[in-house]
């Protein structure tokens, strides 16, 4: 499938690759198909990725793994909230957490409390919300102090 987006142009994404959240994501519960874009060289070692709506060209949330700047994260979640995207385990689980990358990096954060849950081998998605969690967690410090070490 080839698709326009605003940040990437046109892009071919797989059918296999299509993520669907039944129910959208919170704020945009419209938006149900999503493509994970990331730089190609870095894989999965990929800092920041994007969350690429296919139904929408001009929207795309700036995502990323949790454990990369939070190692102990482990949110508590309903596994009835988890129950439309199939079994997970270890090899098809996928947490994603969003990020905000304002002009001043050194405010940049990630949303511990709204993670995306994903199952790689249904490519169903969900967003789920967790109370013990804040909303933002800064992460500036953290990266800059990885680079440097």
């Amino acid at each position: 499938m080839k698709t326009l987006t605003r940040l990437f142009g046109e892009i071919e994404i797989d059918d296999d690759k299509i993520i669907v959240f039944n129910d959208g994501i919170v704020g945009f519960p419209d938006l149900k198909r999503f493509a994970l874009i990331h730089d190609i060289d870095a894989g999965k070692a990929a800092g920041i990725r994007f969350l690429q709506s296919l139904d929408e060209a001009n929207f795309a949330l700036p995502v990323m793994d949790p454990l990369n700047v939070k190692p102990d994260y482990n949110p508590m979640v309903n596994d009835e909230s988890l129950k439309e995207i199939g079994e997970l385990n270890g090899d098809n689980l996928l947490v994603l957490t969003t990020a905000t990358v304002p002009s001043d990096l050194t405010k940049m954060s990630i949303n511990l409390q709204g993670p995306i849950v994903i199952n790689a081998e249904t490519h169903k998605g969900v967003q789920v919300i967790v109370d013990d969690y804040p909303v933002k967690f800064y992460i500036y410090d953290i990266l800059k102090a990885r680079k440097e070490g």
